[in-house]
């Protein structure tokens, strides 16, 4: 059996040693073999506004730029506020419901902390 670390991304047991750097192939996630005691970094991920200001779920948001919706002929205008946000993983950092619009995400360079 393998002494390497499992995944602390994705917790998979399939990693592998590429030099200096444990590998798991399963997600693509690599981290450093010196860090592997540590946990992992999207524990400290900290989401800030686009004043630099610190995000949390539960927050509320206000709408700094027009928005065009994706495949909609809707707009999210600016001055709109949001409560009650969710932070997420991924591209855009913050997922809630707009009224009148709905369940969305949005990116955190967009907003500022009401």
């Amino acid at each position: 059996m393998s002494t390497l670390p499992a995944c602390p991304q994705c917790q998979s047991a399939f990693t592998y040693e590429d030099g200096s750097q444990f590998v798991c192939p399963e997600c693509g996630h690599e981290w450093s073999a010196t860090s592997a005691d540590a946990s992992a970094p999207d524990d400290t991920r900290v989401i800030r506004d686009a004043n630099g200001n610190e995000l949390k779920d539960g927050d509320t948001v206000t709408v700094i730029k027009d928005l065009k919706i994706k495949g909609s002929s809707l707009v999210v205008k600016v001055g709109t506020k949001v409560k009650n946000i969710r932070l997420a993983e991924g591209d855009h950092d913050i997922d809630c419901k707009i009224d009148g619009i709905g369940a969305m995400g949005l990116k955190s360079e967009f907003v500022r902390k009401a």
